[in-house]
């Protein structure tokens, strides 16, 4: 059984070095289109505020914390089959002084404990505290919370989902060779439009490759654990 929480210390991932970021496009090839096994997934990777929470712009009230309808369920029938949860999010608002390190911990206390009342729980949380001015490796969709976690877990990107509700969480995913599913909470449905995905009319809804289109989209990230489920993810 995994942690509730790592320990918040280490869970704040500070880069070590900057870079010059610029806009990316990251393409799915026909054959990774044509072998996709959800199947196969042992690891999943969440976006936070808009897909495991619902969205509160710059949240650093623990008493707002407010789990997206039906996911804590749907990840503890996942963790009975062995699959893992990590939290990979961007925290800007400590960059700009709008909460404290002190304050993100304690909202990542409530997030765990409402999460545990349901028997669920994250092996692992990375956050990126810098600010999209500051041109770091950590924040999504650099490498650098993949890299993070890798090292401390040996994640196998084969293996692997990562689920979001936006365009940065897509790319972060695809860029390290992983299954990608946006969701439709949060700020989904505005990035779904600007990406030009098709109308959601399955739920969820496979996708063609396309040029830094998902995988998978989907009305909630409680819709993408339960395909999981029917699919005997882990098993």
């Amino acid at each position: 059984m995994g942690l509730p929480f790592a320990n918040p210390q280490r869970a704040l991932l500070w880069a070590s070095g900057t870079h010059q970021q610029r806009p990316l496009t990251f393409c799915r090839s026909a054959a990774t289109t044509a072998g996709m096994d959800f199947a196969a997934i042992t690891t999943i990777l969440l976006d936070r505020d808009g897909t495991l929470i619902e969205d509160c712009h710059y949240l650093c009230d623990p008493d707002a914390v407010c789990l997206i309808p039906g996911v804590a369920p749907a990840m503890a029938a996942l963790r009975r089959r062995g699959v893992r949860f990590f939290l990979v999010s961007n925290q800007s608002g400590l960059a700009r002084g709008l909460f404290t390190q002190e304050e993100l911990t304690q909202v990542q206390v409530r997030l765990s404990s409402m999460l545990a009342a349901h028997g669920a729980c994250l092996d692992d949380a990375v956050f990126c505290p810098h600010g999209p001015e500051d041109a770091c490796r950590c924040r999504k969709p650099g490498p650098g919370l993949w890299e993070a976690l890798r090292a401390r877990h040996h994640l196998d990107p084969s293996t692997t989902l990562v689920v979001g509700d936006k365009a940065s969480d897509v790319a972060f995913g695809l860029a390290q060779g992983c299954l990608t599913a946006l969701v439709h909470t949060g700020h989904g449905k505005a990035e779904a439009a600007k990406l030009g995905l098709p109308p959601l009319h399955n739920d969820p809804m496979k996708l063609p490759s396309r040029p830094a289109w998902p995988h998978l989209q989907a009305s909630s990230l409680t819709a993408v654990l339960h395909m999981l489920l029917a699919l005997g993810a882990a098993q």
